[in-house]
Formats: structure tokens, C-alpha cells, sequence
């Protein structure tokens, strides 16, 4: 409790916490390790800047296993994934702690910055829904960023292996805007919102991922100006460069576009004949194809996230309170039908 108290945190944060967060602190001082990040520092950081935790305290404890774990000695497994810019290995170290290992040629300079750029924004980060990290390493011509290995993969294999029920859709949907809530929180534009690039456990837990093109904005009043990301997605204000630029609105535009591949099993359709016609579309503004079978509270969701200007999008916390993924109507859904297909 001492080195708590002396910690860099304003002491009147403590007189704010929950009981469970409380225990969260004491466990993590506890059982504090030379070998082991600050874990009780950061927890407090994080508390400060509005991140509360109110799991139970076994989720807890595996929360501060998470926070402790530093990488050490660790083996290369199997091929697990390969992205655009980034090979993703199954990862082992001595301690059995099973992790995917992310990595990059430090002789790829242009994929090398991605994965720099998606170290520097994930070791900002700490929430449920947003894949953790647990460090980095540089291992001969290559670099390795830890990551939390998802047993389950994509939303995109997924829904390739089973159509969602829209109860899935909805609540998965509603975990993602969590995941959003918080990285908007800490001025951070995804950027590259879509199935492939979120995760889903055994249990149905939503993990946002893939933060290579993310951006930090220093303040809500800033635009970005370079926009990258995958065009189905994309949002106009990213695809037209001769606009200002774009911000958090971008990544609610493609949670539309994602709420809509998740209902259809397909990459969002535009009435499009080739890439050409494709990209004048989402310039001028006009969304995916949101089929009429959809539910009505699913399709007034979609269409409030595809509004042309980003100014009329409702934020992330916004949309928590809309009827498709409100508390009372998202309800955990049977699974077992999804998971068995893995």
C-alpha cells in the first residue's frame, strides 16, 4: 500500500474506488514481481482516465495475471495468420503462457512502421474488448509485437462457418461499441473497422484488433489528413481527400459497414460494377446495400451509421443506447451452434 500511496496517481483517486477495484490494486501490489510490470501503478493510471473495472474478483485475478505477464524466453510456433503487412505465430514462453506473436522483417520498412505504429497505440490501451498486449521483441531481422491469442479467430471466419442470428449480431455489435467507446476515449481513430480484423472467443468476447492503421488525435477538434484502410469500409470523408480530413466518425461508419457484413455473411455491396465506380460511390457518399429482410431496429441501426456527413453520426457512446444493442434487448445468445463449427 505504501509504494500505492507514493505511486504517481493523485491520491484522491483511491477515495473513488469501488470494492473490486480496491482488491484489483491490492492483489496487483501483492503480488508485485522484479520480473513484472507496475501493474498496480497502471491500474490506477488507468482508473484516473475513467477506465472502471466491475468484474468479479476471479475476473480480476486473470486481469492482473494479464497486466504482470512479461515475455521473456519464448518459442515460435506455427504459422497462425498472415495479414497485409504482419505474420502472426502461435507463441510460448517458459512459464506455459500460450500468445500470438505478430511479426514484421525489420528489413520491410514500410510494414516495419505499421507494426511500430500498432505497438505504440495498443501499450496505451487496457480494455475487455480490445485484444491486450503484452510486450515486444526485436529477435534477429525481425520484430515481434505479444499479443492475446484469441482461440476462436475473425468475426470473418465466423460468420463464414455460420450465418449470425441477428441476437449474435446485436451482441457482438454491442461489444465492439464498447471497444470503441474506449479507444475514442483515448483519441484513437481505428481506422480500419471490419470483420477480419476483430476477434471473438470461445465465450462470445468481442477483442478489437489490428491497429496498424490507427491514428492518435491529440485533441476531438483535430483532423486527421492521410487516410488508409480497406475500401468496402471506408468512410467518404477517409475516401475524398479534397474534405477536410476525418476523425472518430470514420470508425462508425465502418461499424455500419460491419454490422452489415454480419447480417449478410458478405463484404458490404454497393451498386458497383468495378473498383472505378466503387470509389466514386463512397466518395459521393452512398453506403452499402442494406437489405430489406433486415429487422427494422437493425436497418434504422445500420442507416445512422452510414449517415453521409460525419457530423450528423452519433458517437459510439451514443449508439450504446440504441434499441438494436441497449442492455434491456442484448442478451448473451447461445453460442454452441457457432463455436462447434470452429
Amino acid at each position: 500500500m505504501h509504494a500505492i500511496l507514493n505511486s504517481s496517481v493523485n491520491v484522491s483517486v483511491l477515495l473513488h474506488l469501488s470494492i473490486n477495484e480496491l482488491l484489483l490494486i491490492l492483489l496487483a501490489a501483492v503480488f508485485s514481481n522484479p520480473k513484472y510490470h507496475d501493474s498496480h501503478v497502471q491500474l490506477l493510471e488507468q482508473i484516473a482516465r475513467g477506465n472502471r473495472y466491475s468484474t468479479d474478483v476471479n475476473s480480476l485475478a486473470l486481469m492482473i495475471s494479464r497486466r504482470r505477464c512479461r515475455i521473456i524466453n519464448w518459442e515460435r510456433g506455427d504459422l497462425i495468420g498472415k495479414g497485409s503487412f504482419a505474420s502472426v505465430y502461435r507463441g510460448s514462453n517458459e512459464d506455459g503462457l500460450f500468445f500470438a506473436a505478430k511479426g514484421v522483417s525489420l528489413n520491410e520498412h514500410r510494414h516495419l512502421c505499421h507494426l511500430e505504429n500498432e505497438i505504440a497505440i495498443l501499450k496505451r490501451l487496457d480494455h475487455e474488448n480490445i485484444v491486450q498486449c503484452y510486450g515486444t521483441e526485436k529477435d534477429g531481422e525481425m520484430l515481434y509485437i505479444f499479443l492475446e491469442l484469441v482461440s476462436h479467430g475473425t468475426l470473418e471466419k465466423a460468420y463464414k462457418n455460420c450465418r449470425f442470428k441477428e441476437s449474435q449480431v446485436s451482441h457482438y455489435t454491442r461489444q465492439i461499441l464498447q471497444g470503441l467507446t474506449y479507444l475514442h476515449s483515448c483519441k484513437v481513430v481505428h481506422g480500419d473497422l471490419k470483420c477480419a480484423n476483430i476477434l471473438v472467443t470461445e465465450s462470445g468476447r468481442i477483442k478489437l484488433a489490428d491497429f496498424g492503421l490507427s491514428k492518435s488525435m491529440e485533441d476531438h477538434s483535430q483532423s486527421l489528413k492521410l487516410g488508409l484502410g480497406s475500401s468496402y469500409w471506408m468512410a467518404p470523408e477517409v475516401a475524398n481527400r479534397k474534405r477536410v480530413g476525418y476523425g472518430f466518425p470514420s470508425d462508425i461508419w465502418s461499424l455500419g459497414c460491419t454490422a452489415t457484413e454480419m447480417s449478410t455473411r458478405k463484404y458490404p455491396q454497393y451498386n458497383a460494377r468495378n473498383a472505378v465506380s466503387l470509389d466514386r460511390a463512397i466518395r459521393s457518399g452512398k453506403g452499402p446495400v442494406v437489405p430489406d429482410y433486415l429487422s427494422d431496429t437493425l436497418k434504422d441501426f445500420i442507416n445512422q451509421c452510414l449517415q453521409p456527413d460525419p457530423n450528423q453520426r452519433p458517437t459510439a457512446a451514443d449508439l450504446l443506447a440504441h434499441p438494436f444493442v441497449n442492455e434491456s434487448s442484448c442478451t448473451q445468445p447461445d453460442l454452441t451452434e457457432l463455436l462447434f463449427l470452429f
